[in-house]
């Protein structure tokens, strides 16, 4: 099936399986055991945060680190600008995954208090993070008057933080869902019930995506190699 093909193609055909995969059946989840999809009922709303939590702080964010692997003969400026695009695109849809959870909570008959359980806690630390990765990066690396010396002084700490933020994120979705299981099954779950056993696979799935993504943009082999005309739009 692969014949031919470089070893990085065929992760990333892995890599992009998975993460489509993920994006299913979290979606498959919420329509099958969660009620699916509402804009009106508070309880309904909140579904929309995993699905699209998943969507922009996995699959989005995973495709923007791995970016400069992907496509080495692309232009550094033009790796910039897409990758900023895809963090932009993370930003709207982490927004609305959040306003999503607040809106449910809020007006949830009883009301669900805010921000009590360790999953809020490590969110709001992820998104902070986020942000500041996102606002920095913005700084830095397109904004025309930072010297080429400086980023190059930095990007190794902006790829140390990305990966972090990512790997934060997979740890604190695997939390949710695990919560989310505790809360809607309670002593149900230890019976091995289809909806358990479907989201502790999806946890375990997680955690191999992120070890899949961290593996590959650790390898020194995979890593983007400078050219000399690209380098030049640094300066």
């Amino acid at each position: 099936m692969f014949g031919g093909i470089g070893l990085y193609t065929k992760f990333y055909i892995l890599f992009q399986i998975i993460g489509l995969t993920l994006i299913y059946y979290v979606y498959y989840y919420i329509v099958q055991y969660r009620g699916g999809f509402s804009f009106t009922e508070p309880k309904i709303i909140f579904n929309w945060h995993p699905l699209l939590m998943t969507i922009a702080f996995v699959y989005l964010f995973a495709n923007a680190i791995l970016l400069y692997r992907t496509y080495p003969n692309n232009t550094k400026k033009k790796l910039k600008n897409q990758h900023s695009v895809i963090h932009g695109c993370i930003l709207i849809l982490i927004v609305i995954a959040g306003f999503a959870a607040f809106v449910s909570h809020q007006y949830s008959v009883p009301q669900i208090p805010h921000l009590y359980s360790l999953h809020s806690w490590l969110g709001v630390i992820t998104i902070l993070m986020f942000l500041s990765q996102f606002i920095s990066g913005l700084w830095c690396f397109l904004y025309p008057g930072v010297a080429a010396q400086h980023r190059e002084t930095l990007a190794p700490y902006h790829v140390f933080f990305g990966i972090s933020i990512f790997t934060l994120a997979i740890a604190t979705s695997v939390l949710g869902f695990c919560e989310k299981l505790i809360f809607s099954l309670s002593s149900k779950y230890q019976l091995f019930p289809a909806e358990g056993v479907l989201v502790n696979i999806l946890g375990i799935v997680f955690v191999f995506y992120c070890l899949l993504v961290v593996y590959m943009i650790t390898k020194p082999e995979f890593k983007r190699r400078p050219k000399l005309e690209y380098e030049t739009l640094l300066k």
